[in-house]
């Protein structure tokens, strides 16, 4: 079954996955096929979100990155009002399991005009980051209400899930696309990062040297907002915003140079996740407490930062 409730057809990777639980005793966190599937896919989405983290942090665009996951709510409203004109305008409803395959490029094209413009308008204007991102935040959770009366379908709608997310029904379709987009961020980052680096710590250097601040500023932009927009569907808005500022916020408290950082972002973000699922299912199989799995990731890279906090002083001065 898919986040949207459908049924989906198992492939290699499920079969693969299922022979791999039968070697593990039945009811036991690896003998269920469902938690390996939801670990592969928060595999994906830490390690997705731990290497531009730390960039986000960096650039002090932690309150950007929750505006474009909230801004996915319009970049879906407008996506149906595509499908339900364009699409489906009989209103029939054996074509709603279609509507999230369809509207996937249509919120990420939303999500990543929207984070240029954001980008653009501060540049022109010469406004703090926080007002033109507010105004921005405002007009497309607007424009996302003034839609949300044309949405009649519970399965089309389905916003609890784009709030807290259910790694537990990736689908197998899902889950090669979260590793394609990790291998694209990784190749996109190859190119972009010592660039956006030397941007964030020295923007004068970083003209000189013609590294052309302004496009990779840009880029990264774009990549950020294609992240957000095509994880949140599987994970929900708030373990996205947590995996991309809490890990990056705590390896700025231990990391004493920029490389440490990224790395110590990473391992955070990737024990955080696979910790989390782990401990939701733990708690629910021995004491019947049941617990929303990000929602316990996102408990669980709290305390990591609030342990960072309480070593990063003792290390002494030489902090990232």
């Amino acid at each position: 079954m898919n986040l949207y409730g459908v049924w989906a057809v198992e492939g290699p990777l499920y079969r693969t996955l299922d022979q791999v639980c039968s070697c593990f005793p039945t009811g036991s966190f690896a003998g269920e096929p469902l938690n390996l599937r939801a670990m592969l896919a928060l595999v994906a989405v830490s390690l997705l979100c731990g290497t531009v983290g730390s960039i986000v942090v960096g650039n002090r665009m932690a309150f950007f990155s929750d505006a474009l996951a909230h801004c996915a709510f319009a970049g879906v409203s407008f996506g149906f009002l595509l499908f339900k004109v364009m699409v489906n305008p009989e209103g029939d409803r054996s074509k709603d399991d279609d509507f999230w395959e369809w509207v996937a490029p249509v919120m990420v094209t939303f999500g990543a005009v929207i984070g240029a413009a954001i980008a653009f308008v501060r540049e022109k204007t010469g406004l703090a980051s926080d007002t033109v991102i507010g105004v921005f935040f405002a007009a497309s959770l607007g424009f996302a209400a003034a839609l949300s009366k044309l949405i009649k379908s519970r399965r089309v709608n389905a916003l609890e899930y784009f709030l807290f997310g259910n790694p537990l029904l990736v689908s197998e379709r899902e889950i090669w696309a979260l590793f394609a987009l990790l291998f694209f961020t990784c190749v996109a980052l190859g190119f972009l990062y010592n660039g956006l680096v030397l941007t964030s710590f020295n923007p004068s250097l970083a003209r000189s040297r013609r590294l052309g601040a302004r496009w990779r500023n840009y880029a990264f932009i774009i990549l950020l907002a294609l992240i957000v927009n095509l994880s949140l569907r599987y994970v929900g808005v708030l373990l996205i915003n947590a995996l991309l500022v809490v890990p990056a916020a705590a390896a700025f408290n231990l990391g004493r140079n920029l490389r440490q950082v990224f790395w110590i972002t990473m391992v955070i973000s990737l024990i955080s996740a696979l910790g989390g699922q782990w401990l939701s299912w733990e708690l629910e199989a021995s004491a019947g407490l049941e617990l929303g799995v990000s929602g316990t990731i996102v408990l669980l890279t709290v305390a990591f930062f609030t342990l960072s906090s309480i070593i990063g002083p003792l290390r002494g001065p030489g902090k990232a």
